[in-house]
């Protein structure tokens, strides 16, 4: 329910590393005498670890071996592999997931959803539709017919489990849901901010990822923290004016000046996944479909999957040129431009937008 005070029950769509570390956070701070139900249900999808079921060793040793290994999930987060049985009855749903998958899920879960529920989406993506660019928040918030809110920010998922001190933002249009959240999602190592930008905020846990996996390719080649502060620089430009050109809503700068901006690209660029994976990209030769599958444990890299959707969207929008460092980003994973090129985007940048 969205009233706040009653007891909410919650279900989680967690698959990934992110997802367990912030099961950790729910799950403690729904343990606590609050307006929450103490017990999380997440739903898992189910593979096989060393010939035991996922969702088994999750509820038994309470780690999750494969996506966050070392690390103990509270005793009241319990993984169901049923995804209607997960989501039936929940008033609040939390999804992190690669963004690929979100439609097909939610066409599962859609008749089984209540009217007055709402969610929050931590899935950095986009997704490219005959319209131009859909926002994964969208795509949920159309299919389930409920109110959806986002959480972007500088969280690499090994720091927020070890619960080293960090920031995150909310976008949240309603203020009563925005604040039901962070009380849901806040602990003193786990600081949040609810601002009401929820497209820019979205925004920006995609794009930085794009910027990221330049950033690597920077690492990869050799060039040093000049040409990645250049990297970044010019990225933000081009997260700005990707905002501004294609949010619904206002675009401010005071958005990336909070934890889901400039904070997050820094970070990714410095210390994400994207960031290590072009790196070795450069340096291996491999594809990206390669070094998904040894480095990360078969995840999917959301950097160059959302600069394909972004690439198709400026296409149609005859917008490629406008933006340089994100083309050459596609250009680069998917196209076979060869990565020494990478620096020609920067030398040739345009000043201003």
């Amino acid at each position: 329910s969205s009233v706040f005070g009653i007891i909410c029950n919650l279900f989680c769509v967690f698959t990934s590393f992110r997802g367990s570390a912030v099961a950790i956070i729910i799950g403690k701070n729904v343990a606590k005498p609050n307006q929450f139900d103490p017990t999380v249900k997440m739903w898992v999808f189910e593979e096989i670890i060393n010939g035991r079921k996922l969702t088994e060793i999750i509820n038994t040793e309470h780690e999750n071996v494969k996506y966050l290994p070392g690390h103990k999930l509270p005793d009241n987060v319990v993984a169901v592999p049923d995804l209607l049985e997960a989501s039936d009855g929940a008033d609040i749903f939390v999804f992190v997931l690669p963004h690929q998958f979100i439609g097909r899920l939610c066409d599962q879960m859609k008749d089984r959803v209540k009217s007055d529920a709402f969610g929050i989406s931590l899935i950095k993506g986009i997704d490219e539709g005959p319209e131009g660019l859909n926002l994964i928040s969208d795509i949920i918030r159309e299919k389930l017919g409920i109110e959806m809110s986002v959480l972007m920010g500088a969280n690499i998922a090994s720091e927020v489990a070890e619960e080293k001190f960090c920031e995150t933002t909310i976008g949240c249009r309603n203020k009563e849901h925005g604040q039901i959240l962070k009380d849901l999602m806040q602990t003193p190592n786990f600081r949040i901010s609810v601002v009401e930008e929820c497209d820019t905020v979205e925004i920006c846990g995609a794009l930085k990822n794009i910027v990221a996996v330049g950033a690597g390719f920077c690492d990869g080649l050799g060039f040093g923290d000049n040409t990645k502060a250049a990297v970044i620089r010019l990225g933000l430009m081009e997260m700005v004016c990707f905002a501004r050109l294609f949010c619904k809503g206002p675009v401010t700068s005071a958005t990336f000046l909070e934890s889901c901006g400039v904070a997050d690209l820094i970070t990714t660029c410095y210390g994400g996944r994207n960031r290590r994976v072009a790196e070795a990209f450069v340096r291996t030769g491999k594809s990206v479909e390669e070094l998904e599958k040894e480095l990360l444990n078969g995840q999917k890299l959301q950097g160059p999957q959302t600069s394909s959707e972004v690439y198709k969207v400026l296409k149609q929008k005859n917008l490629v040129n406008k933006f340089p460092l994100f083309a050459a980003v596609f250009e680069i994973c998917y196209e076979g431009r060869p990565v020494k090129d990478f620096i020609t985007c920067l030398q040739n940048h345009p000043e201003h937008f």
